[in-house]
């Protein structure tokens, strides 16, 4: 269990309450502690006139303290909602805003989250989710697409597979604030099991190019740019341990056990390291990126690591 981690099903009071941090006139972050499984960020963009939501989270209550926490903020009542992927803490909340607000994201995200259906219950049956009824997104996208909330220019850029099939990531250039999605976790393990290494390396490139000052990553805290650094070099980590392992015929749970995480023994859920590897391996062996691997086998290797104690949702 990492340092993180509660019991699975544990007192979700027992975390530290989410909160705003206004980034820019008329732009919020909603940063959920501690940021582990399924604790992820959102935010919020307006200009006083209109209101976008940047994801939602995994249970009913945090998604309606999201919208309580907009409601006292003074912005009018959202009308667009957008995706930066299809996992459930990033989308399960979609339905508390939704139909007054139409939901965006990437063709593959609403692929996928229609596929994966109550992905949350089916690892995590016995979290409080609430009632959750899926709301894929309506309007999606290829590759760009540029949506103005008032005055306030919102440009949604897919990155190609990364976190996922359906990355989206959020950029406001006059403010110069990014919403990144899963494609940055701050103080947590980058998780690319059911997307892309390669993929993951290309979009912090595309992340760098956009030259933002202001970061927030899809969990933990909200940084600066330096924070694509640090996730940069776990996936060379990480790529380097695929190749050697291979190489000698080593499961990627061998790797994983005997691996120096050296700088990265800091980071919360050690444990993806052999989710990371499974598909690292799967790249290697030439599968596409994002094509689909075992989930149960996955999240099975990810509990043996952790010596037995599955992966706790901490919402």
């Amino acid at each position: 269990m990492t340092n993180h981690q509660h019991p699975t099903g544990g007192d979700a009071h027992a975390l530290p309450e989410p909160y705003l941090t206004e980034l820019a006139p008329g732009v919020h972050a909603f940063i959920q502690p501690d940021g582990g499984w399924c604790l992820n960020n959102a935010g919020f963009v307006t200009d006083g006139t209109a209101t976008l939501v940047v994801d939602t989270a995994a249970t009913e209550r945090r998604a309606r303290l999201l919208r309580r926490r907009i409601e006292e903020s003074g912005a009018p009542a959202p009308r667009t909602v957008v995706n930066t992927h299809h996992h459930g803490d990033h989308t399960y909340g979609n339905g508390v805003f939704a139909p007054e607000a139409t939901v965006i994201g990437h063709a593959a995200c609403r692929r996928e989250l229609l596929a994966a259906g109550y992905q949350l219950h089916a690892v995590w049956p016995e979290v409080p989710y609430g009632e959750i009824a899926l709301t894929p997104p309506e309007i999606t996208f290829e590759d760009r697409l540029t949506v103005h909330v008032g005055a306030i220019e919102v440009q949604l850029i897919h990155p190609g597979v990364a976190h996922t099939p359906g990355d989206a990531i959020v950029w406001l250039p006059e403010q110069r604030v990014v919403f990144t999605g899963d494609l940055i976790f701050n103080g947590g393990t980058p998780f690319l099991f059911m997307g892309s290494l390669s993929g993951s390396l290309r979009a912090i490139e595309i992340l760098r190019s956009l030259d933002a000052t202001t970061v927030v990553p899809g969990h933990g805290p909200v940084a600066g740019p330096e924070v694509y650094d640090g996730v940069e070099r776990y996936l060379r980590f990480v790529e380097e341990l695929a190749r050697e392992g291979r190489a000698a015929g080593r499961t990627p749970l061998e790797m994983a056990r005997e691996a120096e995480l050296g700088e990265f023994a800091e980071l919360a859920e050690h444990e993806r390291l052999v989710a990371n590897l499974l598909r690292a391996y799967a790249e290697l062996d030439g599968a596409a990126p994002g094509s689909p691997l075992d989930a149960v086998a996955g999240f099975g290797a990810m509990a043996e690591l952790n010596g037995g104690v599955p992966p706790a949702c901490h919402a």
